[in-house]
C-alpha cells in the first residue's frame, strides 16, 4: 500500500511526537495540552477530533512544527489529501533536522500519490531518499509512484491518439457529408432547370403540331363557302350565255354582198 509507511501511523507517529516533545521548553503549556489531546484522539482513530486539537495548538503557536505536521497526518487520514500535501510541503521548507524533513517529503509523496500527481510524488520520494537513503518504505513507494507515472503517461498517450483518430474520423465524415450535400444540391438544380425547360418545350411542340395539322372548318363556314362557289358559278354561266346571245344576233343581221 502507498500509505504503508505514512509517518503518522501509530508507532512512528508516537516516535515523532517524542522527538518533538523531548524539549518541552519550546512549547507553551496550553499548546502542549492540545497536542497531547490530539495525539490521544489520533491513537483511537478519531481523526476529526485530532484535527480540531491540532488546530487549537496552532492557534496558540502558529509556528508549531509538531502541530502543523500532526495536523497534516490527521487530514491525510480523513482523505483530505490536498490540504495535507500543502502542510507537508510547508514542513519540507522548515529548518528542521534532515530526518524530519525526509519524513515530511515522504508524507508529501504519499499525499501526491493519492491525488494522482505521480510526477510530483516521484520527486518528493527522491528528496526524502536524498535526506535518508536507507528508508526502505520510501524506496518501495518511489518504485510504486514511478510505475503509476509510467501507466499514467501511457494512458494519456492512448487517449491522445484516440482523440486524434476521432478527430480525423469526424473530419472525414464532415467532408463526405459536405460532398454529398453539394452533389444533392447540384442534382436538385439540374432537376429544376429541366422542369423550367419543359413548359417551353411543350409549347414549341404544340406550335409545331398546330402548324402540321390542317385548319379545321366548321359546318357553317363550309356551307357559306359552298354557296359562294355556287353563286360564282351561276354568274359565270349567265355571263357565258350573254356572250353567246350577242354573237348569234350579230350573225343574223349581217348582209351578204
Amino acid at each position: 500500500m502507498v500509505t504503508k509507511s505514512l509517518i503518522v501511523q501509530k508507532s512512528k507517529f508516537l516516535i515523532l511526537c517524542a522527538l518533538f516533545l523531548s524539549d518541552i521548553l519550546l512549547f507553551a503549556q496550553a499548546e502542549n495540552k492540545f497536542i497531547r489531546r490530539g495525539n490521544k484522539a489520533f491513537d483511537r482513530g478519531d481523526y476529526k477530533e485530532a484535527e480540531i486539537d491540532y488546530q487549537k495548538a496552532l492557534e496558540k503557536n502558529n509556528k508549531s512544527d509538531i502541530g502543523e505536521f500532526n495536523l497534516g497526518g490527521a487530514l491525510f487520514q480523513q482523505e483530505n489529501y490536498k490540504e495535507a500535501a500543502s502542510l507537508f510541503e510547508n514542513q519540507t521548507e522548515k529548518s528542521v533536522p534532515d530526518e524530519q524533513r525526509a519524513k515530511s517529503f515522504h508524507n508529501l509523496g504519499n499525499s501526491l500519490v493519492n491525488l494522482k500527481q505521480f510526477d510530483k510524488a516521484v520527486e518528493a520520494y527522491k528528496n526524502a531518499l536524498r535526506l535518508n537513503p536507507t528508508d526502505e518504505d520510501t524506496k518501495y513507494n518511489l518504485l510504486y509512484a514511478q510505475k503509476m507515472l509510467q501507466q499514467q503517461r501511457q494512458q494519456q498517450q492512448q487517449n491522445q491518439e484516440q482523440n486524434q483518430n476521432q478527430e480525423q474520423n469526424q473530419n472525414q465524415q464532415q467532408n463526405q457529408d459536405q460532398a454529398q450535400n453539394q452533389e444533392q444540391q447540384q442534382e436538385e438544380k439540374n432537376q429544376q432547370q429541366q422542369q423550367n425547360q419543359q413548359p417551353d418545350q411543350q409549347q414549341d411542340a404544340q406550335q409545331q403540331q398546330a402548324q402540321a395539322q390542317p385548319r379545321q372548318i366548321s359546318k357553317e363556314d363550309a356551307e357559306r363557302m359552298l354557296q359562294a362557289l355556287q353563286e360564282r358559278e351561276r354568274k359565270t354561266m349567265e355571263k357565258l350565255k350573254m356572250e353567246e346571245f350577242k354573237n348569234a344576233k350579230k350573225v343574223k343581221t349581217e348582209k351578204d354582198w
